[in-house]
Formats: structure tokens, C-alpha cells, sequence
């Protein structure tokens, strides 16, 4: 009976260049040559939702690694040279952030070390929402042009926080390129001196040190695979420092998201129809033969009720009675959206952002903790002004929407009238009772708005701007076309006369002639330069501690996908150890090696340096004919870590006559206790001393399975669920399998046989189409139609796999 339950096989219709198991669910991520991230469940790998390409985020998918609770996927994209994190219940894009070059590897981890000080912090992060009050969620964009925020965001934002517990995204590239982000957002350290392509990465639970399988040149300009740690004891000495660091930092970061999602929700209710008004103005403007100014023609008609047949032609061919009843509604409603979003969303934005910088600059100012972290008194208070300058820009918008809409409703309820008696038509009574104070208001209007407007006109020769909310929502580098007017204002004028306050650290800036974008920007430039500063002070803390090159990369491999080579990395938690598993093919074909290291680089580990023979793996054979086979020689295409004690592998007979390929587990813990210990020469790489390292052979018992009619390479695994998903050597045929149970009896051979669903032979996947399903539901999938093919027909197909 096959050892291990298969429970899914598809054929897919473009290749996979990345996979990786959720840590809490029993879902897959797989990305493809197309740039399309998909969600599989284990049952019959059934496909839960798919997010193909964009412009935006980009087409060519390097990484994956998935948050510790299970929540997020994030995605390293090469041709934008971008970080994706991407919502996992929704398959929705939170954050996205730029990168100095393009992602190879990734690993997220989770800090599992405890302390008294962290206990506490853990019990009071949330002291917050006493003082402040939940944010209002975003309403639904105003239309589709927005590229990736199209639905309701603020709980899917807030949902970037996670768990308090401490987790780091790890990120490596070219050149030694290595960032660590707390909580996949905040970038705590950017370190320098790794020399070398980053293969893989793994940051030890403990904080101490960092593993890193690189890729260098060797002096014969040979590719050779080096594994590299690297000393972060700063982070574990500092660890609840640095957690309460990253929390602040992470709430300000998704802070400074909700802000930009609340202007974008601005920008789309502010309508284009209310440029009409300006735009035929001043097309008026440019028209007219007379050298009277707007506002005398219009204050004519206010006087006299008479116009001149340029403005008649104006109001009655250009604007029309109808288009300007239009009008008038769209500015009302199109100002007190933007309106509400000021009052709920930026500004309560703002005080939370003003609490948490706040808290920050408190910490900074406890230099004994936080000093060698880098914080900075300084560049926190600069971030701060800048926040309240931003706040002080979202109220001078409130006053001038606030002051447009009384002139706005005054003004086109008088025009509106003036064009019904042009036409002739019947005023309402409740329209026609218009008092000298409604007068003299129209009349001010008329004097303050368009006689400026002329000036400005004359001077630039393409404004006339009536409508004065649209350009604080501008995104441009140049100043306010009407800025407001700060004539008679009491306290400007006590600010000017005071030698004391005028240059008072206390007082905000105000800059009048900027737009609410420009001030956003600037106040996002400030708090990153103030957000990057302990990056640099930790990186420079980070050293190297141990350097081992490994062996030459085989020809063989050169056209292999990176990110499924070998070495691969894993942190044996409980012995606080790093551990690689690699094999040198061109020098022992038969034999799996294993390198391990303590967290702590000053700690010994006994047995760092192993291997295994593959050579008699499969002596459980019950007749002589499978005794014969099981004594033949294999070779380890694939090996990932299962768990702190089990090796999971894809081997392959190395016997002409006989390509199967198996999937086992090999138990390497048993392997541990070598008489004989490996001295590691420091001038010489490790397969020039291959001959030197302490070997052991293995029995499996009944812990493998052939996989028959698959020309099996790769595997993927997730000791903690008890999965594992097998991939081709053409890489488009996937089998899923429980590894803790067993087939069926009833199954038999039949259950190796290839069962492919139909969706699996599309050749396009639609991105949430009605074929997908939410991953709310936790329970078992219903039944699907499915069909099966002989294993003669899969033969076939597999013929055109590559070997």
C-alpha cells in the first residue's frame, strides 16, 4: 500500500515559478510565467481565487511568503522592482512599496522569544483606542479609475496591523541586497556587506543571527553557492525596544495608507463637470470684442437686468438653463462629500497620527532604550510639524468649501433666474423674492471672485478659476491659482507683529499657496526620511559572522528556476539552529548534505557537517523482484525541510533502464549521532573535502511512494498542516498530498493515475470568476466534475515534460 494520500492533481495551463504553503491553512500560492498569483485548496486542489497582472503592481513574480498568521501573501515583483502585500480572504492589494533593486528571495518569520517587558507591552498596545476613536471606514470609490482601491479598504488596512507579536519580513536581492521590515511594512534594518545573488534567506526566531545562501564568483568566474550568517544581536538585545518601535512605526505606516486612500476618495467626488463654469469663462474671456471685464457684464445684469449678447449667448447657448440646474447640483453635492471625508477621515487620520508620532518622540527621548536603535528627537519632531501642517491644510479646505457653497447657491439661484427671464419662462414665487441683502451678497461675490480672476487672467493668460476646491486636490508641483485671501484676519496680523512667535516651534506652518497634495507629500517625505533613520544605525550593527562556500554550481543546473534550487534554509526553533539541506550533484550524485549552525555564532554544534547515502534507501521490499529495485542507486533532485526532525525528498533512479521517481521522507535526526566529526579546512570549499565528511545510510521503512506516470522535480512542504505538493520538471503538472495518512485499500494503484479538472485545462484564469470560491468557507468542498485519464493517455503527455 502507497504510503501518503493523495488528494488533488492538475495539469495547469502556464508554468509555476514559485509555490508556498499557508502556515495556518491548507491553502497553496502558486505564481506563474504570466505574473498571475493563484490560491489553491488542498482538497482537489481546487482553486480559490486567482489575481492576475497589472500595470500597477507589475507582470514578473520572483518571491512569495506568506505572513505568519496566514493573512497575508506578499509578492516581489522584478520588472517594477516592487513589494506586493496582498489580502488573502479577498485576494485584495493593501500596500505596495518600492524596492532599490529587483527581489530574488523572501522569508517571513515570527519572533517567538518572551520576556516580562514584552508581556506587558502585548497587554497594553491597544491603549490607543482609549484615547482615540475608530477610524470611519472609506466609502466605496466614486468610479473605476482608481487602479487597485475599488472597494471598501479602512478594516482591510487596519487588518495590515496583525497580531502584536513581532514579525519580520526578510528580502534579499542582487549585490547583497538585504532588508528586514517589522511586519512586512516598517523597514528596521538595511544591511550592506553580503557579498553576492541572495538564493535564500532565514532570520532565526531568536533574533541572534541571519542565514543567507548566496551566490558569488569565484575567482575562475565560476558560480559558487556560499551560506553566509550574519550576527543581529543588536535586534534580540533590544528586542522590546525594537518591537515597540516597529508597532508605532507599522501603526503610522498604515496611518499614512488610510490617508492617501481618504484623498483618492476625495479626489474622485470632486466632479469634472464643475470645471464648466471656469472653462467657458474664460473662453468667454478670450472671445469677447468688447473691453468691458466680467463682472461689470455681470453686475449689469444683476443691476439693470440687462445683458450684453456676448454673456446672453453665454448663458443661453454655452451654460443653458438646464446645464446650469445641473451644475449647481453637482457642486452641492460633490462639496459636501469632500466635505465629510475632510471632517472623518483626514482629520481624524491626522490626530492618530499626531498620537502615535507623539508616543514615538517620548520613546526617543528615553535615550538609554532607544537611542542605539536610532531614534531621533529631532527628525520625530519635524515629522510631527509636518503632520499639523497637513491638518492645518485639510481646515483652510473646510473654510473654503465651507465659504463657496453659501457663494455658489447665492450666485446660480440669481443667475438662474436672470436666464429664466431671458427665455421668457414662468419664476417661481419662492425663487423670486430676492431681498438687498441677497443683492449686496451676489454683488460682493461678483466684485471679490471675478474681478481677480481678471488680474490673474491678464497676468497668465489661460485661468479663470471660480470654482476654488478642485486645486487643492491637484497633484502638481505649482502653487494655488486663487489662494485664499488672509486680509482682515486678527491672528495672522498678531503672528507678523510678534518678533517671539513668528518663528515659535510651537506654531505650525501653514503654507497658503500650496495644495492639499503638495502638503501630503511633503509630510509623507519628512516622516519616511524620520522612519529611516534606525534602518541605517541597526544595518551598520549587523556583522558577519560566519562565511562558507559550499561547492561550484553544475552546468546541469543553469537553466533550472532559481527559486526551486537548492540549498534550502530552516530554523530549528527549539534548538535554536539553522539547518541547510543541499546536494552536490556533480561530485556525489547519491548523497544529501546537511549544514548546521546555532543561532548564537559563538555556539558550537557538534556534527555540523553531514550526509546521506541514498544508496540502499528502500530495503522494505516484500518479494525479491522489489528487493532488487529497492537496492538500486537513487539521487535527491528536490529536499525541503518538514519539520525539526524530517527531510522531505524527491529522488530519482539513476538506472537507465529505470527513471521512476519517489517521494519520501527521510528521518535525518537518526543520522546525528556520527562518531567522527568533520574539521572543517577554512581555505577550501566543502566538495574539495567531500571525502572527509561523516556519512550515514538510511532506512526508510514505508515512509515513500512512487509517483508513478510524473516525471516528479520539485516539492513543496508544510510539516505543520501535513502537506505536501509535488511539481514537474516542465513545471505545469501538479500532484497535493496528506502525509500523514495513507491511501485507501479500495484506492490502490488506480489513485496514482493523473485526475485533472476541467478548469485545469483553461488556458486563461479570470480573477475571481464565478468558478471561485472564498476562503471563509473552512469546510469540505462539494463535489466537482471531474474526468480521468488512462495512464497510457497521461504517458503520453508526460513524454513532452522535460526530464
Amino acid at each position: 500500500m502507497p504510503a501518503f494520500r493523495q488528494v488533488g492533481e492538475k495539469q495547469l495551463p502556464n508554468p509555476v515559478l514559485c509555490m508556498a504553503w499557508s502556515p495556518k491553512r491548507d491553502l497553496i500560492a502558486l505564481a506563474n510565467t504570466t505574473g498571475e498569483l493563484l490560491l489553491h485548496r488542498l482538497a482537489s486542489f481546487q482553486r480559490v481565487w486567482s489575481l492576475p497582472p497589472s500595470e500597477y503592481t507589475g507582470k514578473e513574480i520572483t518571491a512569495l511568503a506568506w505572513r505568519p498568521d496566514g493573512k497575508i501573501l506578499a509578492f516581489s515583483l522584478g520588472d517594477t522592482k516592487q513589494v506586493v502585500l496582498c489580502g488573502v480572504e479577498k485576494a485584495e492589494i493593501l500596500h505596495v512599496f518600492p524596492m532599490q533593486s529587483p527581489v530574488t528571495c523572501m522569508h517571513w518569520m515570527e519572533v517567538m522569544e518572551e520576556s516580562s517587558a514584552l508581556s506587558s507591552f502585548y497587554n497594553s498596545e491597544d491603549e490607543s483606542k482609549l484615547f482615540l476613536p475608530k477610524l470611519p471606514t472609506l466609502p466605496k470609490s466614486y468610479s473605476t479609475t482608481s487602479k487597485i482601491f475599488s472597494e471598501e479598504k479602512s478594516d482591510e488596512i487596519l487588518n495590515l496591523l496583525g497580531e502584536v507579536r513581532l514579525n519580520i519580513l526578510v528580502l534579499g536581492g542582487d549585490a547583497g541586497f538585504v532588508e528586514l521590515y517589522a511586519y512586512g511594512m516598517y523597514k528596521i534594518a538595511s544591511l550592506s556587506g553580503v557579498s553576492g545573488t541572495c538564493r535564500s534567506l532565514s532570520l532565526s526566531s531568536d533574533l541572534k543571527s541571519l542565514s543567507v545562501i548566496t551566490e558569488v564568483r569565484s575567482a575562475d568566474n565560476n558560480p559558487e553557492i556560499c551560506y553566509v550568517q550574519l550576527d543581529t544581536r543588536l535586534l534580540s538585545d533590544c528586542l522590546p525596544e525594537v518591537t515597540r518601535m516597529a508597532r508605532k512605526f507599522t501603526h503610522i505606516s498604515t496611518l499614512l495608507q488610510y490617508l492617501h486612500l481618504s484623498l483618492t476618495c476625495m479626489c474622485e467626488a470632486w466632479d469634472d463637470i464643475l470645471m464648466q463654469m471656469d472653462l467657458r469663462l474664460t473662453k468667454f474671456v478670450q472671445e469677447k470684442n468688447t473691453s468691458t471685464q466680467v463682472q461689470d457684464e455681470f453686475l449689469e445684469l444683476l443691476l439693470w437686468g440687462q445683458s450684453s449678447p456676448e454673456l446672453q449667448a453665454l448663458l443661453m447657448n454655452q451654460l443653458t438653463v438646464k446645464g446650469l440646474k445641473k451644475l449647481g447640483q453637482s457642486i452641492e453635492s460633490s462639496y459636501s462629500s469632500i466635505q465629510k471625508l475632510v471632517i472623518s477621515h483626514l482629520q481624524s487620520g491626522s490626530e492618530a497620527l499626531l498620537y502615535h508620532l507623539s508616543e514615538v518622540r517620548g520613546m526617543s527621548l528615553w535615550k538609554q532604550k532607544f537611542q542605539p536603535l536610532g531614534l531621533d528627537s529631532a527628525a520625530i519632531e519635524g515629522a510631527i510639524t509636518a503632520v499639523g501642517s497637513f491638518s492645518l491644510k485639510a481646515n483652510e479646505l473646510l473654510q473654503v468649501i465651507d465659504k463657496s457653497m453659501k457663494n455658489f447657491k447665492a450666485f446660480f439661484r440669481w443667475l438662474y433666474v436672470a436666464m429664466l427671464r431671458m427665455c421668457e419662462e414662468h419664476v417661481p414665487p419662492e425663487l423670486n423674492k430676492m431681498t438687498q441683502k441677497d443683492i449686496a451678497f451676489v454683488a460682493d461675490f461678483l466684485s471679490e471672485q471675478f474681478s481677480e480672476n481678471e488680474e490673474l487672467f491678464d497676468r497668465k493668460g489661460k485661468y479663470f478659476n471660480v470654482e476654488r476646491v478642485g486645486q487643492y486636490l491637484k497633484d502638481e508641483e505649482e502653487d494655488l491659482v486663487s489662494p485664499p485671501s488672509t486680509k482682515g484676519n486678527q491672528w495672522l496680523k498678531f503672528l507678523q507683529e510678534s518678533t517671539h512667535l513668528k518663528e515659535s516651534p510651537l506654531l505650525f506652518p501653514s503654507y497658503p499657496q500650496k495644495s492639499l497634495h503638495f502638503v501630503k507629500r511633503m509630510m509623507e517625505n519628512v516622516i519616511e526620511h524620520c522612519l529611516q533613520k534606525p534602518a541605517e544605525v541597526i544595518g551598520k550593527s549587523v556583522k558577519q559572522a560566519v562565511f562558507l562556500p559550499l561547492y561550484i554550481v553544475p552546468e546541469s543546473s543553469e537553466n533550472t528556476p532559481r527559486l526551486f534550487e537548492l540549498p534550502s534554509l530552516w530554523n530549528d526553533k527549539k534548538a535554536k539552529m539553522h539547518c541547510v539541506v543541499f546536494c552536490m550533484p556533480e561530485i556525489s550524485p547519491s548523497k544529501v548534505y546537511i549544514l548546521r549552525k546555532g543561532t548564537d555564532p559563538n555556539r558550537h554544534i557538534p556534527n555540523s557537517v553531514m550526509s546521506i547515502d541514498l544508496s540502499h534507501h528502500l530495503d522494505n521490499a516484500e518479494d525479491d523482484n522489489a528487493a532488487a529495485q529497492s537496492h538500486c542507486v537513487y539521487s535527491c533532485l528536490d529536499a525541503r525541510f518538514y519539520d525539526d526532525e524530517m527531510l522531505t525528498v524527491v529522488l530519482q533512479s539513476s538506472e537507465e533502464h529505470n527513471s521512476r521517481r519517489v517521494l519520501a521522507q527521510l528521518p535525518f535526526t537518526s543520522s546525528l549521532s556520527c562518531e567522527s566529526e568533520f574539521s572543517w579546512e577554512p581555505n577550501l570549499r566543502l566538495d574539495q573535502q567531500n571525502s572527509s565528511i561523516p556519512c550515514q545510510g538510511l532506512v526508510l521503512g514505508n515512509q515513500w511512494r512512487e509517483l508513478e506516470n510524473m516525471k516528479a522535480q520539485f516539492v513543496a512542504v508544510n510539516g505543520i498542516r501535513k502537506v505536501a505538493c509535488v511539481l514537474s520538471g516542465n513545471l505545469r503538472h501538479i500532484r497535493v498530498f496528506e502525509m500523514d495518512v495513507e491511501d485507501e485499500e479500495d484506492e490502490g494503484a488506480d489513485s496514482q493515475n493523473t485526475t485533472i479538472e476541467q478548469d485545469g485545462l483553461e488556458t486563461t484564469m479570470t480573477s475571481l470568476g464565478p468558478g471561485d470560491e472564498s476562503i471563509d468557507t473552512e469546510g469540505e468542498l462539494g463535489e466537482q466534475e471531474v474526468f480521468k485519464k488512462t495512464a497510457e493517455n497521461l504517458h503520453s503527455e508526460e513524454a513532452l515534460e522535460l526530464p
